[in-house]
């Protein structure tokens, strides 16, 4: 059986707006929808299953802006360009399309921006995010938690594919419903190099957006490679909004008292 859908959307009638950024550039805020095709044919058929349990491709790619809350944080992303922006209480950091700023006069943000500025939003956006362009999909053994079997798709990114392209995932979702498990990882951020140590996260709850199953929070466990032990405080998400409206460019600019910050970028 093909797995080939076509969104069609309604070209707008309307013409785009455009507004000038700090720097005087004139920048589109919204782009006319134009037809749009989802071919779901070049994923694994338990992979499509996963993202129809969970609204469907189509539907997440058809929403522009995602909007939520990590206690006091909150965490904008254009879903499209993946620029995005983090707003706590004493500082905000972001990405631009291009650079990761940061500002932080307070000295309240201790983290590492690079890393954390899409922390958050990359994992919340799965089992979408897994249908980005540049990924190589293969098979991995089935995740045991608590006698049931999980069944799973190993995730890896060809050569040169975004920064950290040799991070590997492993998705694992429950057999009757198809709804995301489990999430395994390794980071290669710092190293530059394979891990062979694997990171799990639990998906157990989930909140309908716009006809989304979206996490309502994300449980980190203690492990030895696939032996699955204790959970870690959940990592609750509040707020979830979904718009298929676009923030203007100039949203996620750096402030004027901000500054860029070397380092690897993750788009």
């Amino acid at each position: 059986m093909k797995y080939v859908i076509a969104v069609v959307l309604l070209a707008s009638t309307l013409s785009c707006k455009m507004e000038k950024n700090s720097k005087g550039i004139e920048v589109e805020l919204a782009e006319p929808k134009t037809e749009t095709r989802v071919d779901l044919e070049r994923y694994p058929e338990p992979l499509t299953k996963v993202f129809e349990a969970h609204g469907g491709l189509a539907n997440w790619k058809d929403q522009r802006t995602l909007i939520f809350k990590l206690g006091e944080e909150l965490h904008t992303m254009d879903l499209q360009t993946r620029m995005d922006r983090v707003d706590g209480p004493a500082y905000s950091l972001g990405f631009d399309g291009e650079k990761v700023w940061l500002l932080n006069e307070e000295k309240a943000f201790k983290g590492d921006p690079v890393f954390y500025h899409n922390l958050r939003s990359y994992f919340f956006n799965m089992p979408f995010i897994l249908g980005d362009d540049g990924i190589v999909y293969g098979e991995t053994e089935d995740l045991v938690y608590e006698g049931v079997n999980y069944p799973g798709i190993a995730v890896s990114f060809k050569s040169g594919v975004g920064t950290s392209y040799k991070d590997e995932y492993f998705l694992h979702y429950d057999p009757q419903t198809f709804k995301m498990a489990w999430l395994g990882y390794t980071v290669s951020y710092r190293s530059g190099e394979r891990s062979d140590k694997v990171s799990w996260i639990g998906y157990h709850d989930w909140a309908d957006v716009n006809g989304l199953k979206v996490p309502k929070e994300l449980t980190w466990y203690s492990s030895e490679r696939r032996t699955i032990k204790e959970p870690r405080k959940p990592v609750v998400y509040e707020g979830i909004e979904f718009s298929e409206d676009a923030k203007p460019a100039s949203f996620f600019e750096k402030p004027e008292n901000g500054i860029f910050v070397e380092g690897k970028v993750q788009k």
